[in-house]
């Protein structure tokens, strides 16, 4: 990725875009957004980074474990640490045996009507959601340096293969509508230039993660997991 300044107005730098604290008071992080976890090695050079509070950047690390993990059993059909296509999540099965019996227990067989046998995964929906969330805030933050302090009205997170084609269609279509974002954000710079941009998709590691932000009177974010998990955060506010 290419490293993009930003002019946008520093008093909404003020707050901690997580707990809405005012960060002048507050211990900071420089957190990566997306989360680094959600990312392979080697990593995209000028990852985007924001200032967030340490307890709230500490907060999520669990979560992002958990979220990381459950993608590699996915994706690969198990949790034994051998069979990951993730290496972080080959990890955190070796090192976390009470998080692979859990993950282990959401596992079910089912049969499908052509009588194929296919592994259902249920997810710890509220863990995967608020790992979604902070990365959407920080997307809409680092890009349009819009501090989305309140809850979103919408989260949507689902597998892409659960999209029929119209919804695919719909969800991979970022129309900006001939706007253009606000003059000094880094989304303005993107238009103009086209940095890390792919028809409207900001490509932060090909195949590994991609994210999309529109703001046209509400703060619409998408962003892609490993071209497997999609996910959809709204805030019309």
């Amino acid at each position: 990725m290419k490293h993009i300044e930003e002019f946008v107005d520093e008093r909404h730098k003020s707050w901690c875009i997580h707990c809405g604290n005012w960060i002048a008071r507050l211990k900071t992080n420089r957190d990566h957004v997306p989360s680094k976890c959600l990312l392979s090695k080697p990593y995209p050079t000028e990852l985007p980074v924001i200032e967030v509070c340490q307890d709230c950047n500490n907060g999520f690390s669990h979560d992002e474990e958990y979220l990381v993990a459950f993608l590699g059993a996915v994706l690969c059909g198990s949790t034994d640490p051998d069979e990951q296509s993730i290496p972080r999540s080959a990890a955190i099965f070796q090192r976390n045996p009470k998080l692979r019996e859990r993950i282990e227990r959401s596992k079910t067989e089912c049969t499908t009507p052509d009588g194929d046998k296919r592994l259902l995964w249920t997810p710890e929906q509220h863990r995967i959601n608020r790992i979604i969330q902070k990365n959407a805030r920080g997307h809409a933050f680092f890009e349009y340096g819009e501090p989305m302090l309140a809850p979103p009205d919408q989260i949507w997170v689902a597998p892409l293969e659960t999209l029929d084609a119209t919804q695919r269609a719909d969800f991979e279509n970022i129309a900006q509508n001939n706007r253009w974002p606000e003059v000094g954000s880094r989304m303005m710079t993107r238009v103009i230039t086209g940095q890390d941009l792919d028809e409207g998709w900001v490509i932060v590691q090909a195949g590994v993660y991609r994210y999309a932000v529109m703001q046209e009177g509400t703060m619409l974010v998408r962003l892609v997991i490993q071209e497997y998990l999609a996910a959809e955060v709204c805030w019309t506010d």
